[in-house]
């Protein structure tokens, strides 16, 4: 017999029932709760149900799939799979990538109805513009920012495809109101909207591994940001200019979308784009120009009045110090490079959940794993990769590979060949860099560019 799942009963008897006040979460609510929220975050219907959950806190089934453990930790307000006493089954050694999941339930069986309740939300939203007066009214523009916004704050928390088909389907929503007639500021807004979600694409190619097809994307990013005149937005775009270059290798151009975007800048934008601009400058050995843009980086103070979208689109103090980690590291001061990415990610932990953006908290690990083999810690280098190499594929996104693959390099070094860890490390990133993000082949990016 199955051991039960005590983390997983106690985490939904802590949790707050939204029907009944003064009680918790039933089964059967906690799985509708996780349904709806599956539904916002990836359009898609799944069959969770209350006897679902009652086999998970069993223990019968001790690993679901990513979709209903995304859900799971959401609506429980947990920050990892081992909070809800999910195990994957078969983990073999410390360092074996993630195994597949226990298969989810299927989706609702609709008798072919399936699209018909996709369409007709769609319709729905789409029927606001005749409730209103005008071709576009106020509730047709707070809609469309509020799906752009949930898929920001979603993005890399739930697979990654259906967030894509959304932020198309809003980017298409907004230009194809802009073809009708409506009072200026609510054209600006329109391009705002249609200007964060190519913005979104944008990113979201560099991390599926087209950072080229992201540059066509920001191109008409920016002519949405100045048509909406934005400067917030026309910062973001730049920022998303600079990680499509930095990801090519081309640090001298990421630098200067960085340093122009400062012109813009703001909200947490000014402390994204001035961290890059030491990151880039350090890379092609501009490293007194560097200094000065960290120092420039620190001192920088963010003005809170200004709102931005969560997800890619907000740098908080961590994802700083992870930047400035990396700065660190360019210019060959390994200390300050162990500082910052320590003190990144210890705040990352300490971060409620629904804020913790885990694409950076990655990245900013991952510097903690260079800093501690350059040093020659070799045991803080393996705890520091363990988290890393257990994320599931579908978050393995190409700048994540990119910068584990750095970390092979410097295993291969023959300051580690007669390590046996040191071999340990290497042979679990292989297995890592095998299974990427299913979604990152180019064929799946092929002929979603904008060109309008």
């Amino acid at each position: 017999m199955s051991e039960g799942n005590g983390l997983l009963r106690a985490a939904r008897e802590r949790t707050p029932s939204r029907r009944a006040p003064g009680e918790y979460m039933s089964r059967a609510e906690l799985a509708e709760a996780v349904c709806l929220w599956l539904w916002q975050t990836t359009d898609t219907q799944y069959e969770l149900d209350g006897h679902y959950i009652a086999k998970l806190e069993r223990g019968a089934v001790r690993w679901p799939g990513a979709a209903y453990r995304s859900g799971l930790r959401q609506v429980l307000n947990v920050s990892s799979d081992a909070d809800l006493g999910f195990v994957p089954p078969n983990p073999g050694g410390t360092l074996d990538p993630e195994p597949e999941p226990e298969p989810e339930p299927a989706p609702y069986s609709t008798a072919g109805l399936s699209d018909d309740l996709i369409d007709a939300g769609d319709e729905s939203i789409s029927l606001l513009t005749l409730a209103e007066e005008s071709n576009v009214g106020e509730l047709t523009v707070e809609q469309l920012h509020a799906d752009i916004e949930r898929i920001a704050q979603s993005y890399l928390k739930v697979p990654t495809k259906p967030l894509f088909q959304r932020t198309k389907a809003v980017r298409d929503r907004a230009f194809k109101l802009l073809s009708g007639r409506q009072p200026p500021q609510q054209t600006r807004d329109l391009y705002a909207a249609a200007g964060w979600a190519i913005t979104l694409l944008g990113w979201m190619s560099v991390d599926l591994g087209r950072p080229d097809i992201a540059e066509s994307h920001t191109r008409t990013a920016w002519a949405c940001a100045e048509a909406a005149d934005f400067d917030e937005l026309r910062a973001w775009v730049r920022a998303t200019q600079h990680t499509a270059a930095f990801w090519q290798d081309d640090f001298s151009r990421a630098a200067e979308f960085a340093q122009d975007g400062l012109r813009y800048a703001e909200g947490t934008s000014a402390l994204f784009l001035a961290s890059a601009a030491a990151v880039d400058l350090g890379r092609i050995g501009r490293l007194d120009e560097a200094r000065e843009a960290l120092d420039a980086a620190k001192r920088t103070t963010v003005n809170a009045s200004v709102a931005d979208l969560g997800g890619p689109f907000r740098c908080t103090p961590e994802r700083a110090e992870g930047l400035w980690s990396d700065a660190h590291l360019a210019l060959g001061e390994t200390k300050y490079t162990l500082q910052h990415a320590d003190r990144g990610v210890a705040l990352f932990e300490a971060a409620p959940h629904a804020l913790r953006n885990y694409g950076s908290e990655r990245m900013v690990r991952l510097q903690q794993v260079k800093g501690r083999l350059e040093v020659g810690e070799l045991d803080g280098a393996v705890e520091a990769l363990r988290p890393v190499l257990a994320i599931p594929p579908e978050y393995r996104v190409r700048p994540l590979i990119h910068r584990v693959s750095e970390i092979a390099a410097l295993l291969r070094s023959e300051r580690y060949a007669d390590e046996n860890k040191a071999q340990a490390m290497h042979e679990g990133i292989r297995e890592f860099v095998r299974r990427p993000a299913a979604d990152s082949r180019p064929d799946r990016l092929i002929g979603v560019t904008d060109d309008r």
